[in-house]
């Protein structure tokens, strides 16, 4: 009897420094386990420090808008190199070729249009800014009072002419057919109760011809330039919900397949930041606007 109970104390004696035993090495395990994971995300959070990321874009207001993400992205030890084009086709060649990270110059419809044109592979990673059009008082002051027969100008390329004839819609003075969307052509006119003349003419040269018609229809760029004030002078702009607004928006691109770069993300997060928003704000009195 005393045999048999000095075994099974010898056996509990066994079994309690087994789990002893086991319990020490799955709280080893679950330490080290936990130490591996500290250091791997200590190194991930540190990854992007040191890290050029390399953007080409347009002098204005792209590349100035950058230089503020630039600030941003120094402080998490992140070098922001822009670098400045002032053609459309060399901004997306060099981030296509991997010369630079990103390019952020363009809207949608240009990015399809190039990829289809070129064969390319670059993608949206997302919105940041658009640049309204604005109706401009010459003859006439003001929309409440459109003289029959009133004078527009706006712009004669695709593109722009079908915003204008949108945002003179949005404001009454016009009806365009409803499905035609922004490729309007005056053609798509079905009701002018001011039986205004709409006046097509090359973008740039529209602020030049204010003192001849009653109404211009204008890029804020070229308002800008012209010493117009967008905020005070435009007597409409085109709303940042409307379809114009939301198509043309002006995207950061990558190559395909890197979207979801760490780095990438990150200048992402740094043009979509508030200190961006409210320097677009404060600095282009609605030229541009941000839609972040």
């Amino acid at each position: 009897m005393k045999k048999l109970i000095s075994a099974a104390l010898a056996g509990a004696l066994a079994l309690s420094l087994a789990a002893c035993g086991s319990t020490a090495s799955v709280s080893e395990s679950a330490a080290a386990s936990a130490s591996s994971e500290a250091a791997s995300t200590a190194e991930t959070g540190s990854d992007l420090a040191g890290t050029t990321i390399k953007v080409a874009a347009s002098p204005t207001p792209h590349a100035e808008i950058l230089n503020v993400a630039k600030d941003l992205l120094a402080e998490q030890g992140i070098t922001l190199d822009i670098v400045e084009f002032s053609d459309y086709v060399q901004p997306n060649m060099v981030t296509e070729s991997g010369e630079v990270d990103a390019n952020y110059f363009q809207h949608q419809p240009y990015l399809d249009s190039f990829n289809e044109e070129n064969g390319t592979s670059l993608v949206s990673v997302g919105t940041i800014h658009y640049e309204p059009l604005g109706i401009y008082p010459g003859k006439s002051q003001s929309l409440e009072e459109i003289p029959d027969g009133a004078v527009i100008a706006v712009p004669n390329d695709t593109t722009n002419e079908a915003r204008a004839l949108q945002l003179l819609a949005s404001q009454g003075i016009i009806t365009i057919r409803e499905d035609a969307g922004l490729t309007a052509t005056v053609n798509d006119i079905t009701e002018n109760p001011h039986n205004v003349q709409v006046e097509e003419l090359e973008a740039a040269q529209l602020p030049r011809t204010l003192a001849d018609v009653d109404y211009a229809v204008m890029n804020g760029n070229y308002a800008l330039e012209a010493g117009f004030s967008v905020g005070n002078d435009a007597l409409a702009t085109e709303d940042a919900d409307s379809e114009a607004a939301q198509t043309y928006a002006n995207v950061l691109v990558v190559k395909e397949g890197r979207e979801n770069d760490p780095a990438i993300q990150a200048l992402l997060k740094a043009l979509q930041s508030q200190e961006v928003k409210d320097y677009i704000s404060e600095t282009y009195d609605g030229a541009v606007v941000a839609l972040f």
